[in-house]
């Protein structure tokens, strides 16, 4: 039976710049918003775009509006239900999230987007930042969240004589909307306690054949959020140094091609964490996407959403979602 191909979600970078600046990544020492090199990162966009697309992934760009830059990061968008790889995307539903004021206009452009690929969009009421803090690990779901500011400079003794207040994403209470798609059973909370690692997909990343390994930089999470991840996952977690979760090595994502499993991850992890994924099965391939993270404080894996294996109910795909699937595919844009 021929291997159904991973389809993923890419925002065009057209207009990517630092508007909110709502990240330590984001600013420089003295709080000013940093500003980005476009034409770097158009270049490496397209590199990983690409290099995906060799390994069998479908690649769907949602078009650029200059007024979201943050579209680049679509692993906000929200998250794919039913995770169960025989199951047409038509019976499957996807969760969009509520994001940060600075992003907020988003969510109108990936609910459109989604329903034209043949989705079915549902909504949350409460501060959501999609899968990149709410994510499977086998047959388990992380939620990960912290204390939510409001950004803003406040005094402080040093220099410079102020300091930038970020916060984390998701609010802690979104959890109970959460359980109506997943099982409350499954689902691990987490504390996040270092805002430059500020969603939990820059500290955890599920990998092996059924994503049953868990790749984590411990130092990011509370005290009890590490005893409870040790309690439940034993030696199935694979400890991130510090200089590689620096690098945000946890941003990386994982597909199947030809029946083997390769993990995207950022360029210039140490030899160490390398030869560990290896031990578990999976390949590495890195990618250069540096632009994107020491401007946006995202990497890999915030540049994909994840819309899981393209399989499709034939009675129920349209002739405009065919279209609009040829329109949007990286391969039919970009040739």
């Amino acid at each position: 039976m021929e291997e159904a191909k991973r389809a993923v979600l890419m925002g065009d970078p057209t207009h990517f710049s630092i508007k909110g600046g709502a990240n330590p990544h984001t600013r420089n020492l003295f709080g000013q918003r940093k500003r980005v090199d476009k034409t770097l990162a158009i270049k490496q966009w397209h590199h990983m775009a690409k290099t995906l697309t060799q390994y069998g992934v479908e690649v769907f760009v949602v078009p650029p509006d200059p007024k979201w830059p943050g579209m680049v990061y679509p692993a906000n968008a929200g998250f794919l239900t039913k995770l169960d790889e025989k199951i047409p995307i038509q019976n499957k539903e996807f969760v969009l999230a509520n994001l940060l004021p600075t992003r907020e206009g988003e969510k109108t452009h990936y609910s459109h987007f989604l329903t034209n690929l043949g989705f079915t969009t549902r909504e949350v009421k409460l501060r959501f930042e999609g899968e990149a803090d709410f994510f499977p690990v086998g047959t388990r779901y992380i939620f990960t969240h912290g204390k939510i500011e409001k950004q803003r400079f406040v005094l402080r003794l040093g220099f410079p004589p102020w300091k930038r207040i970020y916060g984390f994403r998701s609010d802690k209470e979104v959890l109970k909307e959460l359980k109506k798609f997943a099982s409350p059973t499954n689902i691990i909370e987490q504390i996040l306690i270092n805002e430059a690692h500020y969603h939990g997909d820059t500290v955890f990343c599920a990998i092996g054949q059924n994503k049953e390994f868990l790749m984590v930089y411990f130092d990011a999470l509370s005290r009890e959020s590490q005893q409870s991840l040790k309690q439940t996952f034993k030696d199935k977690l694979i400890p991130i140094p510090e200089a590689d979760a620096i690098k945000y090595a946890s941003n990386s994502f994982q597909t199947t091609y030809r029946g083997k499993p390769y993990l995207f991850v950022p360029q210039g992890l140490s030899n160490t964490l390398l030869s560990r994924i290896k031990s578990t099965g999976v390949i590495p391939v890195e990618v250069d996407v540096s632009e994107f993270m020491k401007k946006g404080g995202g990497s890999v894996k915030c540049m994909i959403g994840d819309l899981g294996p393209l399989i499709d109910d034939p009675e129920k795909l349209t002739e405009n979602q065919k279209k609009f699937r040829e329109e949007h595919n990286y391969k039919n844009l970009f040739r």
